[in-house]
């Protein structure tokens, strides 16, 4: 494992909404970012010289060589510092750690992502990889929600999503969250999904979103016959120092930075119902 820092270079910045941005990183060192690779799933802990660091996914895709991304959300002081960076600035990475999406076990499966606000950051990753290899896997779905138009992340892949062929998407806003011009669904994203009435059969579910809405997804996808085996999730935003040493992260007798941040739900069901 690396716990050495390595320094990036923010290439590009783009505001999701109005305490989201995402960052795109090369490597000040081009061995090392050539030497570099990753899995869907892994995160990583981003630094801001004299701030401290934290810990987000790579919102990137692997397949998509030579740049890392992440999307931070402003919640204190290391990601407000990192907020205020510019482009051209210097910050540090250490990573990947901690496992990732079992992406062998999808192909040829359908597909069906669903995703709450930030947290559609980790499934962004697996989606373009995916897309990237497209052939392998079989009907692809994605179900994204936020609270408010405003608060829809990545809207221009969203965009380019919507307009694919082999893609089929349903975007949706909480009750009263809508906007003049919103053409997307008006209701909360587990209710959405109990209307789609998804076929169980050949799919794989992959969620990431608030604790309260994958508590009520899994609840629908329960009910519409799911196996929870086939039902996949990552709990990155328990974690902390990302190493296993602070404790912050626990769910009974898992770490989530070291078993995870990637778990099956039928895991999951084994553990007290503390995430």
């Amino acid at each position: 494992m690396n716990y050495v820092p390595m320094k990036m270079r923010i290439v590009a910045i783009t505001p999701e909404t109005s305490d989201v941005k995402t960052f795109r990183l090369h490597f000040c060192d081009e061995a090392e970012g050539e030497r570099f690779t990753f899995r869907a799933g892994q995160f990583g802990l981003y630094s801001v010289f004299g701030a401290g660091e934290a810990t987000f996914c790579i919102a990137s895709a692997p397949t998509r060589k030579g740049y890392i991304e992440c999307s931070v959300k402003r919640a204190g002081k290391v990601t407000a510092d990192l907020h205020e960076s510019n482009e051209g600035d210097i910050i540090g990475f250490r990573g990947p750690y901690g496992n990732w999406f079992p992406i062998d076990a999808m192909r040829g499966k359908n597909l069906l992502f669903i995703g709450g606000g930030i947290g559609l950051a980790p499934l962004r990753s697996l989606i373009w990889n995916c897309l990237d290899l497209r052939d392998q896997f079989a009907n692809i779905t994605i179900l994204y929600g936020a609270r408010s138009v405003g608060d829809l992340v990545y809207k221009n892949e969203l965009r380019e999503w919507r307009e694919r062929p082999d893609v089929q998407t349903v975007y949706t806003v909480d009750p009263g969250g809508e906007a003049p011009g919103w053409d997307g669904k008006v209701g909360f994203v587990p209710t959405v999904l109990s209307e789609m009435k998804p076929a169980a059969e050949g799919t794989m579910v992959i969620t990431c979103g608030p604790p309260i809405m994958i508590k009520f997804v899994l609840a629908s996808l329960t009910q519409l016959g799911f196996p929870m085996d086939s039902v996949i999730t990552t709990l990155e935003n328990r974690m902390k120092c990302g190493i296993g040493k602070c404790g912050r992260c626990n769910v009974g007798s898992k770490y989530v930075c070291k078993d995870g941040p990637v778990f099956r739900c039928s895991e999951l069901s084994q553990l007290p119902q503390e995430f």
